[in-house]
């Protein structure tokens, strides 16, 4: 049996890219006397390790397949040779890593731990934050994956990190046992699979002495920033003050926000102006414990917070504590530790993503009586934090940061930090050999392709590159949408100088496959406005007030992202004239929260709402009445003109020959939507493709092959109704 083999190393990143896996023949295991999740050294221009484990079916047995980061780490490229030797498991005792000051700050020892968990590391190594699925440890590794997502954003998924050192043993397995920090730390371990008692006894963490962020560091937050200093202020500092008012003042602060917007950093920051100590505990980390462990690390932290003159508990995703629905044993035992903490003058502060999901208990009084908002941020406020993020790059001349912070709606700190590292990472690969490397707006416009808001991912509407201005004729429907959607959005001081509220929704009614939902992202892709974007379908649920919550929810992100629009795609759906439905009544209570929302006691700021429906005679009346959806606009099916416009853009990047007539062909497609006659093009380019697969121009008979495939399907009977009803509901 060889004891290794030298192999060819393929990138694949197979079932678990970036979670240092590498793949082998069966054969080629057997002959090495490998199994799944052994460790094997690696061999090319430097040395590494990695887990093994099986590849697909029909894979090489002259292969070794592994991703990118593996290739990279052993200096080598697809195709070179590598050397495969078995390794026995080994233990590392303590690993230390390096990364950017943004991960640092946010990634508690734990966290990391977690991410590493079942990797071989060796020193010069980089490393992602992507875990592996550990088996017995699933709880607390998906733990891990949501905290990461929270706290770092999208970032966390492309980070790399770099291993500076393995104590003892190079080509090392992270286990539970091994001590895990950053470079220039020293930190303990902590054994949260222990449920013992003397498990329990360990000191509670707090996070590493890492540089607290500048304030300065964090534009968009110097409100809250400065309402959470004056409090801290007055409770550390001010006693005397407060005794001869004869009140006390209470320290604890719920500080709300969508994740990576910034609220751990804003804490501690805030707490390093004060002069204050913070001590950090991961909601989701004491969660997974034992309800006995998890209550003594809870009294072990409140004991070390009262030994600290000036010290402020920070509990990040608080909703793991003391959750809305069905608290447990533990939620109760927060909540004392809480109500002691917060009675002694103890500043409690704690954070959360999900302000619906933690216990309303908690906002009593004499808890977390003050509560701060960070708010999405808006274009300028996006504008500024581009600054702040890209103040080191060597920006070109043709960066225009404006139009960036215009194109991300929905973006957080963390996304707008993945966005500029992922355009120097661009402009690196583009200019490898250049000695005054600079990043282009182009690289923006790369990173832009790759980079996704994570605020926002449940209901985001993908925003298209293309505004009201590329979209052909509908000059009437056009002008409606920038009266009643763009102008409350970007206009809101010229409404109150004049004494009005601005139209608070906009409904679009028109055959389907005629270009409502294209308005929506042309809207969308203007950059004035967050966007959320819900199917009406998806609010409903058969649970007893589910849906009304989903809708309660919907608007409440709606408010802490202003200004924001808010489509509701098919709306038929989610609100039916009440009274004629079977469902035991829940679409009724639906279309009553969504009435209440839309026009209720609470004031709808900055929010304009959007429904589309083919189908405007099934909408409860009283959701279309002024003060809600008031302007209901007709997009009917394109004419001629339309057509051909259509038909051109559909076929800008089709290579057509001279003699297709796109006007005439626009003239011949009476009934045809505007989803037929993008259709029609992508038949075409088709048919070309069938012919043959080195084509390179669509002809006139390939249209017309595709003319024969493709049929109108604009329902005759069904546009006269519409424009029927257009003709009596359209406005004045």
């Amino acid at each position: 049996m060889p004891d290794d083999l030298t192999l060819t190393v393929h990138e694949r990143p197979g079932q678990l890219p970036r979670r240092g896996i590498v793949r082998l023949h069966p054969e080629v295991m057997a002959a090495l006397d490998l199994n799944n999740g052994d460790p094997v050294q690696l061999a090319g221009r430097r040395t590494t390790a990695a887990v093994v484990g099986r590849a697909e079916a029909g894979a090489s047995r002259a292969a070794l397949y592994a991703d990118d980061l593996t290739i990279g780490n052993l200096q080598l490229r697809d195709g070179d040779e590598v050397t495969v030797t078995p390794v026995p498991v080994v233990a590392a005792r303590r690993v230390t890593l390096a990364g950017p000051v943004e991960i640092t700050a946010v990634v508690t020892n734990e966290m990391l731990r977690l991410a590493l968990l079942g990797k071989m590391v060796t020193a010069g190594d980089d490393v992602s934050l992507l875990p592996q699925d550990v088996p017995g440890y699933q709880a607390l590794v998906e733990g891990a994956r949501r905290s990461l997502a929270n706290r770092v954003g999208y970032l966390w998924t492309s980070q790399l990190l770099q291993v500076v050192s393995v104590e003892d043993q190079e080509g090392a397995l992270v286990t539970m046992d091994t001590v895990v920090g950053w470079q220039g730390q020293n930190s303990a371990p902590v054994r949260p699979q222990q449920p013992s008692v003397a498990a329990a006894q360990v000191p509670a963490s707090t996070d590493p002495a890492l540089p607290p962020p500048s304030l300065d560091d964090l534009p968009g937050l110097r409100t809250q920033a400065q309402e959470l200093t004056e409090l801290l202020d007055l409770g550390f500092n001010h006693h005397e003050v407060l005794s001869r008012l004869g009140t006390t003042v209470s320290l604890g602060v719920l500080v709300t926000g969508p994740a990576g917007s910034g609220k751990s950093a804003l804490i501690r920051a805030v707490a390093a102006g004060v002069g204050a100590q913070v001590h950090a505990v991961w909601g989701p980390e004491l969660a997974a414990l034992t309800n006995d462990a998890a209550a003594t690390r809870l009294r072990n932290v409140a004991r070390d917070l009262k030994a600290t003159a000036r010290g402020v508990l920070l509990i990040s995703d608080v909703e793991a504590l003391a959750p809305r629905d069905e608290p447990g044993p533990l939620a109760t035992v927060f909540r004392q530790v809480l109500t002691d903490l917060v009675g002694s003058g103890a500043a409690v502060v704690c954070t959360t993503s999900r302000p619906e999901s933690v216990d309303p208990s908690l906002r009593a009084p004499d808890l977390l009586a003050v509560q701060l908002a960070v708010p999405l941020p808006d274009a300028a406020m996006r504008r500024e934090q581009l600054r702040v993020l890209t103040r080191g790059m060597p920006l070109a001349e043709d960066v225009r940061l404006d139009d960036v912070a215009g194109r991300t709606p929905g973006f957080v700190a963390a996304d707008l930090g993945a966005l500029a590292r992922e355009a120097g990472v661009h402009a690196a690969l583009r200019q490898k050999e250049a000695e005054s490397p600079t990043v282009a707006m182009a690289d923006f416009e790369a990173a832009l392709d790759v980079v996704r808001p994570t605020s926002m991912a449940e209901s985001t509407l993908e925003v298209a590159q293309v505004t009201l201005d590329d979209v052909g004729d509908m000059a009437e429907v056009k002008e409606v949408l920038t009266e009643s959607v763009l102008w409350p959005l970007t206009y809101p001081d010229t409404f109150a100088r004049l004494g009005v509220q601005p139209p608070r929704g906009v409904l679009l009614y028109g055959p389907p496959g005629c270009g409502k939902t294209y308005l929506v992202k042309a809207i969308a892709g203007t950059g004035k406005a967050n966007v959320l974007s819900v199917k009406g379908a998806e609010l409903l649920s058969k649970w007893v007030g589910d849906s009304e919550r989903a809708v309660r929810e919907l608007f409440r992100r709606a408010r802490e992202a202003a200004p924001t629009l808010v489509f509701l795609d098919e709306v038929d759906a989610l609100a039916p004239t009440r009274g004629q439905a079977t469902d035991g009544g829940t679409t009724d209570r639906v279309v009553a929260a969504l009435l209440t929302e839309l026009d209720g006691v609470e004031s709808l700021r900055n929010v304009v709402v959007i429904g589309a429906t083919n189908r405007p005679d099934l909408i409860d009346p009283a959701l279309l009445r002024p003060g809600r959806l008031e302007r209901l606009v007709f997009v009917p099916p394109p004419d001629a003109e339309a057509r051909a416009a259509i038909l051109r853009a559909s076929a800008k990047s089709v290579p057509l020959d001279e003699a297709v007539d796109l006007d005439a062909l626009g003239s011949d497609l009476e009934g045809f939507s505007a989803a037929d006659c993008a259709a029609l093009v992508r038949e075409a380019a088709l048919a070309a493709m069938r012919e043959s697969l080195d084509a390179t121009t669509v002809t006139a008979g390939h249209v017309a092959t595709a003319r024969k495939r493709v049929r109108a399907s604009l329902d005759p009977v069904q546009v006269a109704w519409l424009e029927a009803y257009a003709s009596t509901h359209a406005p004045g």
